[in-house]
């Protein structure tokens, strides 16, 4: 844990992938009497710790920042998300919106417990309280 300390890294791209649902819920909740809008949502963080796990003993670049390409803010690519749609094809549903917030607050509120775990046990081990 101490040589890599890839828990930190890890709480950290968990941190991001909840702040960068939130952003997309807030979009879809700002589309929400838009005419054709389609609610977009990301995967699962655990998914794709998975799949990510199973790409790195490929070593395959599947996107343009991935394996230190150039650029990549985004973690992953948002997709659709399928539901039933008003008139005006609008699927954007406000109360399950507020509670995929919810989750990804929660998320957020998980990664930066973790982190501050790891510190904790770090100034420990190292006689700082």
């Amino acid at each position: 844990m101490f040589q890599t300390l890839s828990l930190f890294k890890t709480a950290q791209s968990m941190a991001q992938h909840a702040g960068q649902r939130q952003a997309l819920i807030a979009q879809n909740m700002a589309n929400a009497d838009t005419p054709g809008y389609v609610a977009r949502d990301l995967p699962d963080f655990a998914t794709l710790v998975s799949r990510r796990a199973r790409e790195t003993f490929g070593l395959r670049a599947t996107r343009p920042g991935h394996l230190g390409g150039a650029g990549g803010e985004t973690l992953v690519e948002a997709r659709a998300r399928r539901g039933p749609a008003d008139p005006n094809g609008n699927n954007v549903s406000l109360e399950e919106e507020m509670l995929h917030s919810v989750e990804a607050r929660r998320q957020h509120d998980r990664a930066l417990a973790i982190y501050r775990s790891g510190l904790n046990i770090l100034r420990s081990s190292i006689g700082r309280s």
